[in-house]
């Protein structure tokens, strides 16, 4: 009979181990469990229905300290004890979780990053659960085997072809991201369909694509990407369900169900 013991020692050796997939597994599961925690911890704070949640560490001049701040940290330490050879066994195991952890804290605000503002929980602040779930995206891609940027042995022939499709694979996921199809952009880095398929489809309306090449220039585009992309539109309202799952609602709009309630 199988059991769960089993069960996980023959994943761990069959499917990981056999591959050498085992540091990549560890780091994914690292940034699923501290982004998972500490989203329902800052979730936790905020909700009046659990006020003996701790609170956030604040000095005793106010400052506050992000955890993005720890999850540098970590990755510091376990990035600095792998690359100098002292991590070993098992201590290389805990290294690759650690850094797991490190990356989970970190990208839980990646709108700090780019906003330079604790947007936490505004509107910008959804770009943050945006990254982290491409990043969990992308790696459990590579888990899974995908090889974007892998050359093939051979003669010039294969070489000149691996740095054709890359190339290729690059532009296409490019002209996605300047169209801000992000999804398309990004995991087509990895899967070159997606990204041939984003690069050809219409591009948002606010994005540099239709700046550069709708607008007075082809007001019909311009038109048809208004239309396609509304606010409204059933897959924003599904990915706005999404991002609130995840990551919680705005605070402006947490704070109205909280008064409708």
């Amino acid at each position: 009979m199988l059991t769960t013991a089993s069960f996980i020692s023959d994943f761990w050796q069959d499917q990981l181990v056999e591959h050498d997939r085992q540091w990549l597994f560890l780091v994914l599961l690292g940034i699923l469990l501290s982004f998972g925690f500490i989203r329902m911890s800052t979730r936790l704070m905020r909700s009046p229905k659990v006020p003996w949640w701790p609170g956030s560490i604040v000095s005793d001049g106010g400052l506050h300290v992000h955890h993005l701040v720890f999850g540098i940290v970590l990755m510091m330490i376990a990035g600095t004890l792998s690359f100098a050879g002292f991590a070993t066994g098992v201590v290389y195991d805990l290294c690759a979780f650690a850094f797991g952890i490190g990356i989970g804290l970190t990208i839980d605000e990646f709108a700090l990053w780019v906003y330079l503002d604790d947007v936490y929980w505004k509107e910008e602040g959804r770009s943050s659960v945006d990254a982290a779930v491409l990043a969990v995206a992308a790696l459990g891609l590579v888990l899974l085997g995908i090889r974007p940027f892998e050359f093939e042995d051979g003669d010039a022939a294969a070489v000149i072809a691996s740095v054709t499709t890359i190339a290729f694979n690059f532009a296409m996921a490019i002209i996605c991201l300047l169209k801000q199809r992000l999804w398309h952009g990004a995991i087509g880095l990895m899967v070159t369909p997606l990204a041939l398929y984003g690069a050809i489809r219409l591009g948002k309306p606010g994005s540099p694509w239709a700046k550069r090449r709708y607008g007075d220039r082809n007001p019909a585009k311009q038109e048809r990407a208004e239309r396609r992309f509304r606010p409204d539109r059933r897959t924003e309202r599904l990915k706005r369900a999404v991002r609130d799952g995840l990551g919680g609602a705005p605070q402006e709009e947490y704070e109205a169900k909280i008064q409708r309630r």
